[in-house]
């Protein structure tokens, strides 16, 4: 049961809050996370982006109609840069690198990565393996907004996401992947959040343990350029 909120930050025309893993983003069987922002906050909020069920972390919800549009536009256009943190038990088939594909449903409500070239997910990412821990982690960057595209890019190169049983991962006590950092420019202000996850065994572990030094700032990341690719709609 999920009483409150932690809310990260608050303008006049967003807000932005920590979404607990296991959270629906809509009402299903209870109030999703937006009815409970709303309740909390004693307002209308307008979601402009998404979080699957699984996923914890950072979640920007605009406060009126006008900053609805304008941060729809910016998420369409590419204009935000999200990045996710994410744990797996197995070897990846590369440590770093591109991963681009079409999604197409598969089995049991899941995803699957495939070779066609037309509305491609696209992701980069980069991982870190540990001496003491046993996980590699994985700072993700989605140039696209698919449904499942970061649990089906790790599970397409051979290391599920840690708990994400859907996708072949041996079940834990959460799923993890968390959205780590924002990064947007607003009404003439720039914008940057980071929140590390403070939720799961293994992701308190890797807290504890620390990042990389160049995982803190993954706006400042040497990333490589976007791909031409045409808006979102």
């Amino acid at each position: 049961m999920f009483k409150s909120l932690t809310i990260v930050d608050s303008t006049a025309d967003f807000v932005v809050i920590n979404k607990p893993a296991g959270l629906s983003f809509h009402s299903e069987e209870g109030p999703g996370v937006v009815a409970i922002a709303e309740q909390q906050l004693g307002e209308k909020l307008f979601a402009v982006h998404r979080l699957d069920k699984v996923t914890s972390g950072l979640l920007l919800l605009a406060r009126n109609t006008v900053a609805a549009a304008e941060f729809t536009q910016l998420f369409s256009r590419r204009q935000i840069q999200k990045c996710y943190l994410a744990l797996s038990a197995a070897r990846p088939n590369k440590k770093q690198g591109w991963v681009k594909g079409a999604m197409q449903p598969g089995r049991r409500g899941g995803w699957k990565l495939t070779s066609a070239q037309q509305a491609l997910a696209v992701t980069y990412f980069v991982s870190q393996g540990f001496e003491n821990l046993p996980f590699r982690a994985y700072l993700l960057r989605p140039y696209t907004g698919k449904t499942h595209q970061l649990r089906v890019a790790l599970k397409s190169q051979g290391a599920p996401i840690l708990g994400d049983s859907l996708y072949g991962a041996a079940e834990a006590d959460r799923v993890y992947l968390h959205a780590y950092a924002l990064a947007f420019h607003f009404a003439g202000t720039e914008y940057q959040y980071q929140l590390l996850p403070d939720s799961g065994e293994q992701f308190l572990a890797l807290v504890h343990h620390g990042l990389p030094g160049s995982w803190l700032t993954p706006w400042q990341y040497a990333w490589p350029a976007a791909p031409s690719l045409p808006f979102e709609r």
